[in-house]
């Protein structure tokens, strides 16, 4: 059974190398906020209700959590079996689900709009996680970790939806199992964590790849371009913090990695780490949802928010 640590620092919060000293908050601990979950997933943090909502997945539901009080609640039920969720510029729930194997957006008044099921007339797989680029366009992953039916698009793929238009369209065609994916704050790189080969991927030359994170280089007009590095590590959550460092779930820990791709710290979390956002007043706690349980740590340097974003 979990116990908070007696001491500080914490000895879960380990310094990998010296120049992650500087982020770390001596004071901070791993501390548990919630639990009775089946499979926690997806945070989102609302500052402006101060409130963390998050999907608890086989019970298909989304959850709340409030700060004020601590109070847990269900926030939507069912919910389509909803996975990853963000916000849009506008503040906006966005959120990915495998039930309805599409994206949608709740609008302020609580209603539901489907930003995107379909390319090409094709339904999608179960879209896994979203991130929302200043310029309005969604970037969201499809792989079929949700998918009960036969697949009827012919890979595993990472699309851009126009929600004006309601184009849509892969960017990324080359990974086998794309998961969580993030935009740096300034817009210039794309991360995507990819969770590795699997058979569910049609492609049978897909199958044994590796886990791996991509970090893409992205122009100022949106268009993907190169890649800068890859780190050998399978991912399913991923954010970034103010000064470009990168915050993964794998195994039993939270990895962190700076710009360059080189791991500086971890954080162990007494259950597997399945995602992970920023928040509070500050962005200086970390929420970590992790397969029964919410967590919290308090972290020195913010998380990155969106560019543009006025939440």
């Amino acid at each position: 059974m979990w116990q908070p640590s007696p001491r500080y620092p914490d000895p879960a919060i380990e310094v990998v190398d010296p120049s992650f000293e500087p982020f770390r908050l001596y004071s901070a601990a791993v501390e548990r906020l919630a639990t009775g979950f089946r499979w926690a997933e997806g945070p989102v943090w609302f500052g402006d209700g101060r409130y963390l909502l998050w999907s608890d997945l086989p019970n298909n539901r989304v959850m709340k959590w409030e700060e004020s009080t601590g109070a847990v609640s269900v926030f939507r039920g069912p919910s389509n079996f909803a996975n990853g969720n963000t916000r849009d510029r506008q503040g906006r729930l966005v959120t990915c689900e495998h039930g309805g194997r599409r994206v949608i957006r709740t609008e302020y008044d609580g209603s539901i709009t489907v930003l995107a099921d379909r390319y090409q007339g094709k339904r999608l797989n179960s879209p896994n996680d979203v991130a929302v680029r200043s310029d309005g366009t969604l970037w969201f992953t499809d792989p079929s970790w949700g998918l009960k039916e036969k697949a009827e698009i012919p890979g595993h793929w990472v699309f851009k939806l126009d929600p004006k238009s309601g184009k849509v369209d892969p960017v990324i065609k080359d990974l086998p199992m794309p998961n969580g994916i993030v935009f740096s704050s300034d817009e210039s790189r794309l991360y995507v964590a990819d969770t590795g080969g699997n058979t569910r991927h049609p492609d049978p030359a897909f199958h044994k790849l590796p886990a791996s994170i991509h970090c893409y280089a992205i122009d100022k007009d949106g268009r993907l371009g190169k890649t800068i590095f890859v780190i050998k590590q399978g991912s399913d959550g991923i954010r970034l913090d103010v000064k470009g460092n990168l915050y993964t779930t794998h195994g039993n820990k939270v990895h962190v990695y700076n710009a360059d791709g080189k791991l500086v710290g971890q954080i162990e979390v007494p259950e597997n780490p399945a995602n992970l956002c920023f928040g509070g007043d500050d962005f200086k706690t970390l929420f970590i949802t992790a397969r029964t349980s919410l967590y919290s740590v308090r972290v020195k340097v913010a998380g990155a928010k969106p560019k543009g974003a006025n939440w």
